[in-house]
């Protein structure tokens, strides 16, 4: 029975728990909580963009420069080659034909045939490249993990080093890489093929675009000529007019040029010449940076996820307020000027922080107030630095307010305090606890009116075998409730259960949390087991250690 969470009781001394804030759902809850992560994590996305920015920039500068040109033709009606006569009867022109024209054009034979007039085997850009840092990573993995193909029978390999040569690879690897850099298309639905070329060279990608479609038109007017030429009854204008529109297409194709004269009987009529670039086409520098951008973006905000998911810091008061179900009762934004401020006066700003925390233990402890002196616990799930300093700061705030107020300090906080002459105490909670010490002045030390006894003992052992559930304790409590308020500095939930034991003798029971450095999770799970020893807890607070 102890173990099952229950929820605060309700009691008239306190505020009403109900089960925490209603807040609404909905899209302005989901458009709240993405802009309080934006605004926390708004550095890191900050960095990450510029970061993206930076190296897309650098990545698109450091690629060479390339340039395009694209020569257009326009298919016609097909046209018989009759002997003796201009022009055939025409054939119909639909879809279907120009897909077929657009696969004989980008075809290995009429490819092949432009390289080799060109000479393009010997360009530099189209060799053997040296692989990039990702291909060589991708091949060392998968090299490792022992993915690469099944190697070939040695008969075979010896076979293919004896007939293949080095030159021959090299051809291979070379038009392979032209391949790649012509491309074939269809202007949409029309009768309308582009043919492009990319080069690093400015002068050659006008030659090759420009070449592919006189070879297209050789190919055209060619089988033609050796259809007519074919025919018994071939008149020999009719040959000479093939023969010559062959010749023109040649040597155009040679030069990388367009035919010098008319070509009618390619079925096809040349609309746009390649013209040699003005101006480098790739790489789109803007458009990588941006995109380096965005991708800089992407990254810090699936950073600010994973982060958000895996663990979710304490972020603001309404946040902690919303996530605990618990009333924030104060922000405390410099702890380290209250801490500085702890062996003289306090500043005003330190000073009115505690005001209000006092003030709202008062509204909550209204009626008790009336009955006795408060018995206020302040605990946090790790790191008592801050719980020590609010609780020396509030102590020394009520006994400025003409109260007498007994403080159980940690001990590791205690040595900070000390007193006129330096003297440390001769016992603590822990002691007393063990032994049959009976509680007086000289257990207490002073320090500016208030009355300090450490919680811990310096003593091991004494801290090992006390039992904070003894009646000595709650005697001792008791005793210092008399002469006026008591604060008790309790020790982290997360090292020892000491904190819970002693809650129970509180009339109020503050979860302090740190800002960006105590989770949501930490500070529910510290509620959760304060509300399994039914300890009256009545809110949090939120604090930042600022270096």
């Amino acid at each position: 029975m102890f173990n099952k969470l229950s929820p605060t009781e309700p009691t008239s001394r306190f505020w009403h728990y109900d089960g925490g804030e209603q807040m609404n759902d909905g899209p302005a809850a989901l458009v709240r909580e993405l802009s309080t992560l934006v605004w926390i994590h708004k550095n890191r996305l900050i960095a990450c963009t510029i970061a993206g920015l930076i190296l897309a920039g650098l990545y698109a500068h450091s690629l060479p420069r390339t340039y395009v040109s694209t020569a257009t033709l326009l298919l016609e009606p097909r046209q018989t080659a009759i002997p003796g006569q201009d022009a055939g009867p025409q054939q119909n022109l639909d879809l279907n034909r120009a897909d077929s024209e657009l696969q004989i054009i980008s075809s290995e034979r009429l490819l092949s045939e432009v390289f080799e007039r060109l000479n393009l085997e010997a360009s530099p850009e189209l060799g053997p490249q040296p692989p990039s840092m990702i291909g060589s990573a991708v091949a060392w993995v998968k090299q490792a993990a022992g993915l690469t193909g099944p190697s070939t029978p040695q008969g075979e390999n010896a076979a293919s080093t004896a007939t293949v040569t080095a030159e021959e690879n090299a051809r291979r690897a070379a038009f392979g890489n032209f391949s790649k850099h012509l491309s074939v298309r269809r202007v949409g639905q029309s009768y309308v093929i582009e043919i492009q070329y990319t080069s690093m060279d400015p002068s050659v990608p006008a030659r090759v675009a420009n070449a592919a479609v006189s070879g297209y038109i050789m190919q055209a007017v060619s089988f033609k000529a050796e259809t007519v030429r074919a025919r018994s009854e071939a008149l020999q204008g009719r040959l000479e007019a093939l023969a010559a529109q062959v010749t023109a297409a040649s040597d155009a194709m040679k030069l990388g040029e367009l035919p010098a004269i008319p070509t009618p009987d390619a079925d096809a009529r040349v609309i746009g010449a390649a013209l040699p670039p003005l101006a480098p086409s790739g790489p789109r520098a803007t458009l990588i940076t941006i995109l380096g951008g965005i991708l800089g973006f992407l990254a810090g905000s699936s950073l600010m996820a994973l982060n958000f998911v895996r663990d979710r810091k304490v972020a603001s008061a309404e946040e902690l307020a919303r996530e605990t179900g618990l009333p924030c009762l104060g922000s405390f934004i410099d702890t380290n000027r209250m801490q500085a401020g702890l062996s003289r006066e306090l500043s005003p700003d330190c000073a009115a922080s505690i005001r209000d925390l006092r003030t709202s233990i008062e509204i909550a402890c209204a009626t008790l107030r009336n009955e006795r002196s408060l018995v206020i616990a302040l605990v946090g799930w790790s790191g008592g630095e801050l719980t020590s300093v609010l609780s020396m700061g509030l102590s020394r705030l009520i006994k400025a307010g003409s109260r007498d107020v007994t403080l159980f300090l940690s001990a590791e906080w205690f040595n900070y305090l000390g007193d006129e002459n330096g003297r440390l105490p001769s016992h603590s909670l822990a002691d007393i606890a063990l032994s049959d010490l009976q509680p007086g002045p000289f257990s207490f030390q002073n320090s500016d009116g208030v009355a300090v006894l450490p919680i811990r003992s310096t003593n091991a052992n004494a801290n090992l075998l006390a039992d904070f559930r003894h009646p000595r304790v709650s005697k001792v409590l008791g005793a210092a409730r008399d002469r006026g308020d008591v604060i008790l500095d309790l020790p982290p939930i997360d090292k020892s259960k000491d904190a819970l034991a002693l809650a129970t003798y509180a009339d109020a029971v503050i979860v302090v949390a740190q800002l960006g450095n105590t989770s949501i999770g930490e500070v529910n799970a510290a509620v959760q087991q304060l509300r399994r020893t039914r300890a009256k807890i009545i809110g949090t607070v939120i604090c930042a250690n600022n270096s």
